[in-house]
């Protein structure tokens, strides 16, 4: 497999599964649940974080916590690509890039979802260290 199609694979796998905030399985995921699922399929053991709030907004303080975490950022899109999205006023947002779009724990849906595009602004893109 080439990297990030495990990662790819195992946020399809999730597509349906209700949304849940602090989710972290089956019964119910969130955007950095299904990020954690995603990249601990490619290999990754780093410590998902808990405790947030839904609306945090500080994007620097995340990507200095996900790069403390060993993945790398990355400037051309490849599947299996860990993306943060502002979403709106204080409020950040993860997917999982897709072949042809991406895969998110979608709120206002209620499930995980797969979807050609989101509105929002892509501010990073990461993927493990040794995905490269």
């Amino acid at each position: 497999m080439m990297p990030g199609e495990r990662a790819v694979a195992a946020a399809r796998a999730a597509l349906g599964v209700r949304f849940r905030l602090h989710g972290r399985s089956a019964e119910g995921l969130d955007c950095v649940g299904l990020a954690a699922l995603a990249l601990r399929a490619e290999g990754f053991e780093g410590r998902v974080p808990s405790g947030y709030t839904l609306r945090s907004g500080d994007a620097v303080r995340v990507r200095v916590a996900i790069e403390v975490l060993g993945l790398v950022p990355a400037a051309e899109p490849r599947p299996g690509d860990l993306l943060l999205f502002r979403a709106g006023p204080g409020q950040l947002h993860f997917a999982i890039q897709a072949e042809a779009g991406i895969i998110h724990a979608d709120a206002r849906l209620r499930r995980v979802v797969e979807r050609p595009e989101l509105p929002w602004p892509v501010i990073g893109r990461w993927r493990p260290a040794t995905g490269d």
